[in-house]
């Protein structure tokens, strides 16, 4: 039986190989194509036309528990009723393909995340006639969002929503860009909605914009490669950056060139840009949601701005491309990021932190399991302090010892039942903020809806002052290390149906 290549193996090229790679420009062809390589099997055609409201996600929703898509892979919708454009979801529904798209594995992905997200590279400012993303032009009456396969995705999503955009937005005080992801409700033809939390960048500058009596310029970045969406979730100092961010984890300058309708610079090789001006008036707002969100429950209901679409640039032959909320994909894209950043915060305090694992089934921010090589006891606590101060959204915090792997959940959940005593070993830290998105939190008045939570640390660490700690049992690893299943593992013959059924 052939075996699949490793991610490792996937990255590692030739010297010459190499530089070639740096050289091209990367963006959402460039990395599907890795992609392919790597495993064909991690993306999958659907030729029949389907209908953007519920079919898309209800075939890619039934894949995720299907045995025979075992790498719950991404789907691209060649036609989607309605829209000449096809549509792809569900790319980065796996932290095994986020891994892929920075040279790395799951094990290893939030070290070199994080390595790269400490090494931005600016910007490379291209022509037009470089930019894939101006081939095509539609100006006004023709900028109609609706001729985007847009879909509605869960079954009380209060409508369509573009929910896999970048936003570019430009701070009036400092005149920096800033990135970010928000969700957009399709509105009308011309018009989708914008809502942003209290705490992230695109509110900060809404506000300003809004003192100032000013409309804000928009621009939507639908489609590029992944470590784009990546970078719009990372909190870069200050404010922007995130475009910067981009080139880090790409380990090249995202190119940019300018937008046709507003003063914004967006990525060249983009699939797809959508430009527009948001209306800051606070009386002309309108009532956006339910919408699923990453807790995976409907919430965030309330009036929030308009944006007034100016233009839509693209590829000749672009590619739409959604994220598919309230879905492993939509807690994966901010997991990696959260990751990465905290792995380096945790490591201020304790700089013998190993790892740190946001899993999907916590939603990527709700638990934080981190792997300590300990050399004193109480440090634990230090590294989930940091951590929480810097992700408020997460309640639930597992410290385990340098040889649990905290990647592999069931290996956590055996340190916890074996290392764990709740009367020593379990902290509860009462009314500390969290995410008004997670429906237990609560107000001052605990009966009252807010942004308060009650977090616990669970040190599952083995004691240093308890005396000898019984030895975990093992295989030798470095039997393991040659033993690769994958050379001496097959599916079942005839042959062997027969000699199971009592024959030779």
């Amino acid at each position: 039986m052939a075996r699949q290549p490793a991610l490792t193996e996937v990255a590692t090229r030739n010297e010459s190989e190499t530089d070639k790679a740096l050289a091209a420009p990367k963006d959402l062809r460039a990395y599907l194509q890795k992609l392919v390589e790597y495993d064909p099997r991690q993306l999958m055609v659907v030729e029949k036309e389907i209908d953007p409201i519920f079919e898309a996600t209800a075939i890619v929703d039934q894949m995720r528990t299907d045995a025979r898509y075992p790498n719950y892979p991404a789907v691209l919708f060649r036609r989607i009723k309605g829209s000449s454009i096809p549509l792809l979801i569900n790319l980065q529904g796996t932290y095994e393909r986020l891994a892929l798209a920075i040279d790395s594995n799951l094990r290893g992905m939030v070290e070199e995340f994080g390595r790269r997200e400490n090494s931005p590279i600016p910007v490379k400012r291209v022509d037009r006639s470089q930019a894939p993303v101006k081939e095509v032009v539609w100006k006004g009456a023709d900028a109609d969002v609706t001729k985007l396969p847009i879909l509605r995705h869960q079954e009380l999503d209060s409508g369509k929503y573009i929910t896999s955009a970048v936003f570019i937005l430009r701070d009036p005080k400092t005149g920096v860009q800033n990135a970010g992801i928000y969700r957009s409700m399709l509105h009308g033809k011309q018009e989708l909605g914008f809502m942003t939390g209290a705490y992230q960048g695109g509110n900060y500058i809404l506000v300003e914009h809004r003192e100032r009596k000013q409309p804000m310029q928009v621009a939507m970045v639908i489609g590029h490669h992944p470590c784009l969406l990546l970078a719009g979730t990372t909190n870069p100092p200050g404010m922007g950056g995130e475009l910067e961010v981009a080139g880090g984890l790409l380990q090249q300058p995202l190119e940019v060139v300018p937008a046709e309708t507003v003063d914004l610079e967006v990525p060249a090789r983009a699939e797809i840009v959508i430009e527009g001006v948001l209306d800051t008036n606070p009386e002309n707002m309108r009532e956006e949601g339910p919408f699923g969100e990453y807790p995976r429950y409907y919430t965030g209901v309330g009036p929030y701005p308009v944006i007034k679409v100016t233009a839509i640039t693209m590829r000749r032959d672009p590619i739409y491309v959604d994220v598919f909320n309230a879905s492993s994909e939509h807690s994966a894209i901010g997991g990696l990021a959260r990751m990465g950043f905290l792995l380096n915060r945790a490591r201020d305090v304790c700089p013998n932190v190993i790892n740190v694992h946001l899993p999907i089934s916590g939603v990527a921010r709700n638990h934080a399991y981190i792997s300590m090589k300990k050399v004193a006891d109480g440090e634990p606590h230090l590294a989930a302090f940091n951590l929480m101060a810097y992700s408020p959204a997460t309640k639930h915090v597992f410290i385990v010892d340098d040889d649990i792997d905290v990647t592999n959940e069931a290996d956590v959940l055996w340190a916890l039942a074996t290392r764990f005593q709740a009367d020593k070993d379990l902290v509860v830290i009462n009314n500390s903020i969290g995410s008004r998105l997670n429906p237990p939190t609560y107000g001052y008045r605990r009966d009252e809806k807010g942004t308060l939570e009650t977090k616990l640390i669970f040190d599952c660490t083995r004691p240093l002052s308890a005396g000898k700690f019984p030895v975990a049992t093992r295989v030798p690893p470095d039997v393991k290390e040659r033993m690769n299943p994958a050379d001496y593992v097959r599916p079942l013959s005839e042959g062997d149906l027969a000699y199971l059924r009592g024959g030779k």
